[in-house]
């Protein structure tokens, strides 16, 4: 790339909340693709190292950590003419009312997640309460009571974010290798159809992350490809997955909802402890951790059929994440020890000496048994393209990206999940940074590779039971 289309221009002022790994990496995408002001473009974040930074980029950082009590004064004193755009990449900080807020001045409004202010994962008591599926229902509500204005892009990172945009693609994909070519549908309805039709059962939002360096991960060291202080956060929330029709037994420790969509289970086990099967191109059939994510209930959600209390049709779908070697030994260590490591390290793009990350979306059950459709970014190949970021890095940002484009080419659309945009147009702004994005078919299933010496309690009439996929 050396030509960099702009997208569009930011009018007014443009505010970065947070600027960590992710932060640092969107900066120079969007110093690429959109045209704007220089001198209204400011960063909220407590960390003061990085200060000399974004000086050199010419840009102003408010040292400041945004409160319930301070947020609508800090905000509203960067944006003084009610128009620009925020960009929310931080932690710790409420994603519903920061989106809120937005809205309410006519500020467009973008995340990658659904957060909450601190504390709240750790804090709160009730587990229900602590999940994704309750964080996420907050922000439909408001939606449901303030359906117009302003667009809020909510959860539009990698996952949740980039791999909505691989499910309709990757369907896309399936239609024409069965012969079938549908049209592309119009409507969440006909997306909900056509899944339904083409016998998929279920997604994983399969990923295998192969980045590593030459120096062995330090005891007491908690290391990670990206924020290790959300990994924790959300490792450390109940297991969720959105539940599939398809499905007959019900895992022990399973939990439902009698509210809201209604389209997902939480067990009460944290995510990063609870182990499944899955299917990446470069290993093969290997573990993930079911850790809890916003676009395992949205994807189920949005592809629903009929009534989400009694559904004709509803996917099943979770995160089967395999993160690298070295967080991996990371989580071992802090679930032996019951402690957090006090010591975090986001490995740099430069210090990575090999590795891919390999993240897509698994779609099972149908007549080609599964495919795994995604992006399989080499950290080499990131150097190239961008600065300041590895391939983990990377697939989040250029997802931010895509995301602003398309608040900035629909602006009065409302809160939009990435699930309800339009695919097509935000994979044509994506692409261009997410390396080889590849189609792979395969005929493993849940139950090849399971160890005959120790039986296990199997639904051998249908291999993709989530019965099979949960390891035992």
């Amino acid at each position: 790339m050396s030509n960099y289309p702009v997208y569009g221009r930011i009018e007014g002022h443009m505010v970065m909340i947070g600027f960590g790994s992710i932060g640092k990496g969107t900066l120079p995408l969007i110093q690429r693709h959109f045209d704007y002001d220089a001198d209204k473009f400011s960063v909220i974040d407590p960390n003061p190292d990085s200060k000399e930074f974004l000086l050199e980029q010419g840009i102003t950082h408010h040292q400041v950590a945004l409160t319930p009590d301070n947020y609508r004064q800090v905000l509203g004193d960067l944006f003084p003419d009610g128009k620009g755009f925020c960009v929310n990449l931080s932690v710790d900080t409420s994603s519903l009312d920061l989106m809120k807020f937005c809205r309410e001045i006519g500020v467009l409004y973008i995340d990658t997640v659904v957060e909450p202010w601190a504390g709240f994962y750790f804090d709160t008591t009730d587990n229900a309460d602590r999940t994704n599926y309750a964080l996420r229902q907050a922000v439909r509500d408001e939606k449901t009571n303030n359906p117009n204005g302003v667009t809020a892009v909510s959860c539009c990172g990698a996952n949740p974010g980039m791999v909505s945009w691989f499910v309709k693609e990757g369907l896309m994909i399936l239609s024409r290798d069965l012969g079938r070519n549908d049209p592309v549908p119009t409507t969440r309805e006909g997306w909900g159809k056509l899944m339904q039709n083409l016998g998929v059962k279920g997604v994983h939002i399969a990923e295998r992350d192969t980045q590593a360096r030459e120096l062995p991960r330090p005891r007491d060291v908690f290391v990670n490809t990206w924020s290790v202080e959300g990994f924790i956060a959300e490792g450390f929330q109940p297991a969720e997955l959105g539940w599939g029709t398809h499905e007959t037994w019900m895992p022990e420790g399973a939990n439902t909802y009698d509210k809201g969509c209604q389209a997902a289970i939480w067990l009460d086990r944290p995510g990063a402890a609870t182990r499944v099967h899955t299917w990446c191109p470069t290993p093969g059939p290997q573990f993930g951790f079911l850790v809890t994510h916003n676009e395992a209930i949205s994807i189920a959600d949005y592809f629903t059929v009929g009534d989400p209390a009694a559904p004709d049709f509803r996917p099943t779908c979770h995160y089967a994440y395999h993160p690298c070697d070295d967080a991996v030994l990371s989580l071992h260590e802090m679930f032996g020890s019951g402690e957090q490591q006090k010591t975090h390290e986001i490995l740099d793009v430069d210090e990575i000496v090999e590795g891919v990350d390999e993240l897509g979306v698994l779609l099972y059950g149908h007549d080609k048994n599964a495919m795994w459709y995604g992006s399989r970014l080499s950290n080499e190949e990131t150097k190239a393209l961008a600065p300041y970021q590895n391939a983990t890095g990377l697939q989040v940002t250029s997802a931010v990206l895509a995301g602003m484009v398309w608040a900035l080419e629909n602006p009065e659309a409302g809160i939009v999940e990435t699930d309800e945009m339009d695919h097509a147009r935000c994979l044509e702004v994506q692409k261009p940074y997410l390396g080889p994005v590849e189609a792979h078919y395969t005929d493993w299933t849940p139950l090849q590779d399971r160890w005959e010496h120790f039986p296990e309690n199997l639904d051998e009439s249908d291999p993709w039971q989530f019965r099979n996929v949960l390891a035992t």
